[in-house]
């Protein structure tokens, strides 16, 4: 499995559930990222082979597929208003639910990345950047759907 996919399920735990929490399992991360994943593909209308291309390192993609990374961000609470990536939300979920063999790449990716946008006028492309920032952070372990 890789790591980095873990990151996602921590996310996707806050949505479903008001119950307390606890480290996921293998299993359930592959649920999660697919959930995540299929939403976010059928809300923004985004093409599986655009989203497919940023994960092999391309990241000359549509519009639409920046709209997704998006929704993937905003599902996991990871950017706010106006479209600043939410650092205090990231710090509490890698705090309770990452697991520790992640905490330290996660930890570093985020200190990389918090400040990787430019435009905060259009949500798509806010998102986009922090997303490209966190895949080449380390591609092996890129974390988001």
């Amino acid at each position: 499995m890789a790591t980095g996919k873990v990151f996602v399920y921590f996310f996707v735990v806050l949505f479903l559930s008001e119950q307390s929490v606890s480290r996921m399992t293998e299993k359930q991360l592959a649920a999660a990222v697919k959930l995540v994943r299929n939403m976010c593909l059928s809300k923004e209308k985004a093409k599986l082979e655009e989203v497919d291309k940023m994960h092999e390192g391309n990241w000359d993609i549509d519009h639409k597929t920046q709209c997704y990374m998006w929704c993937v961000l905003s599902q996991y609470k990871l950017i706010g208003k106006p479209n600043h990536f939410d650092r205090e939300s990231a710090n509490i979920q890698v705090d309770t639910l990452l697991p520790e063999s992640m905490h330290d790449y996660v930890v570093g990716c985020l200190d990389k990345c918090e400040n990787a946008a430019t435009n905060f006028d259009d949500k798509c492309v806010a998102a986009y950047e922090y997303a490209k920032c966190l895949y080449f952070c380390n591609p092996k372990e890129y974390f988001l759907p």
